[in-house]
């Protein structure tokens, strides 16, 4: 086992003076070895930040380091892997599985056992397991035979199971800005060891900054598209200056980062709601098109709008419900990519429309008195007489109906005895409730 654990800290871990890394991708190659070098996330790795004084004086708690892709979640837990004195054990959830794990964690329980020697336990993509599967982690945890530090790019809050996550420190590691991307780019550009210096390669400024959203957040992307463009336009020379169309003639066209099975999907169909909601048609329009960028179900979006056009529009302007739902009918018959010219039109829409949530707000408080109230009685006049028994009891006694009295029928009670003058339905300007 102790093999097992140097053969794979060795492949996911190299040494500082590794014996050829020259054929390494640019973005392995431009790992940060210092925290010098570590840019974009200060908030977290600043010097006078405790998560950086905890790793400089080796007194790490177990971490979950939450974060998109390329933010620095491994190149962190390498930093670590180089303060720590404890025996530094890396695992991947994507190459070995439960059994290797619970192989790993009987030798660091044996080992701390035997000589005191503490162990930190990196596990990259630790959502990979699931919640059964994580409580193997449990026992170590708590004992102190591991100090657990697992990197996700998946929400804890839903991927990490809560025994994990109240015995460890959650750090949220950012999608890198501009500046800590142009830092990277620039240190890439002119490092002649690791990096491309020795191309002697430029970049125009519109060029940077293409490369730059292409990067959208995530340093490995943004250089992984800059060796690909070096390696195609760099020429023999001392010089060479790469423009924008270049770029994105290399480049051709950028696939945005979109979970649909995780928290980003969520996150943008709530921006999209809410932008909606608040008529503004500008951000509506933005949403959709990142969710149609980065591939949402287009039937999911028309769904959305459908429950869009009843709950914050209702009665406000009924043909709402009419547009939406014609959109989802479109969805169906057309497809992409023509219906995004539909799912516009719905859009803005639903998004200029007057707002009002009254029918909405009225069916959650006849269903909290539903719930609350339990089987209130059907008032006699309001029920059926189908039989002489029931007519006998009374059932439909003094029903006015409305076709020949329509006074009366405004006038007549159509709610449980309890619950009499109770109002659910209350468009703009009615009074408020009565608490």
């Amino acid at each position: 086992m102790e093999l097992f654990d140097s053969e794979l800290q060795a492949d996911l871990f190299p040494s500082e003076e590794p014996q050829d890394n020259s054929q390494a991708p640019l973005a392995e190659r431009m790992r940060p070895q210092e925290f010098s070098d570590f840019v974009g996330q200060a908030d977290v790795l600043a010097e006078d930040q405790p998560l950086r004084i905890a790793i400089e004086h080796d007194r790490v708690p177990s971490l979950i380091l939450w974060g998109p892709p390329g933010t620095g979640k491994t190149t962190l837990a390498n930093l670590i892997a180089k303060k720590t004195q404890a025996t530094f054990v890396p695992f991947s959830a994507v190459l070995s599985g439960v059994p290797e794990l619970r192989g790993l964690l009987k030798t660091a329980q044996q080992r701390r056992k035997v000589s005191g020697q503490r162990t930190l336990l990196f596990v990259d993509e630790i959502h990979r397991f699931n919640k059964a599967q994580q409580d193997a982690f449990l026992p170590y945890v708590e004992r102190g035979d591991i100090t657990l530090i697992g990197a996700t790019t998946q929400n804890p809050s839903f991927e990490v199971i809560a025994p994990l996550l109240s015995r460890s420190m959650v750090v949220v590691l950012n999608s890198l800005n501009d500046e800590a991307l142009g830092h990277i780019l620039d240190r890439a550009l002119s490092d002649t060891k690791r990096g491309l210096g020795s191309s002697y390669v430029t970049l125009t400024s519109e060029a940077k900054h293409l490369l730059m959203g292409y990067g959208n957040g995530d340093a490995r992307s943004m250089l992984t598209g800059l060796e690909f463009v070096v390696s195609q336009f760099a020429k023999n020379e001392k010089s060479t200056t790469i423009d924008k169309p270049q770029v994105e003639q290399a480049l051709k066209q950028k696939a945005l980062r979109y979970d649909r099975d995780g928290e980003e999907h969520y996150n943008l169909i709530s921006a999209f709601i809410k932008s909606m909601r608040d008529s503004d048609p500008d951000g509506a329009l933005y949403w959709l098109a990142r969710m149609l960028e980065g591939g949402e179900d287009p039937k999911f979006i028309a769904r959305r709008m459908m429950i869009f056009a009843s709950e914050d529009i209702g009665m406000a302007d009924s043909q709402a419900l009419v547009i939406a739902s014609a959109v989802f009918h479109a969805v169906e018959v057309i497809g992409l990519p023509e219906v995004q010219i539909n799912l516009a039109h719905g859009v803005t829409y639903l998004a200029t429309a007057p707002k009002g949530n009254a029918s909405y707000a009225g069916i959650l408080a006849a269903r909290k008195d539903a719930k609350e109230k339990g089987n209130l009685p059907v008032p006699l006049h309001l029920r059926n007489a189908v039989t002489s028994l029931m007519k006998g009891l009374d059932y439909g006694k003094d029903y006015r109906y409305a076709h020949e009295d329509p006074q009366g029928a405004k006038s007549q009670s159509h709610l449980p005895e309890e619950l009499e003058g109770r109002k659910y339905y209350r468009p703009p300007g009615s009074p408020p409730a009565d608490k």
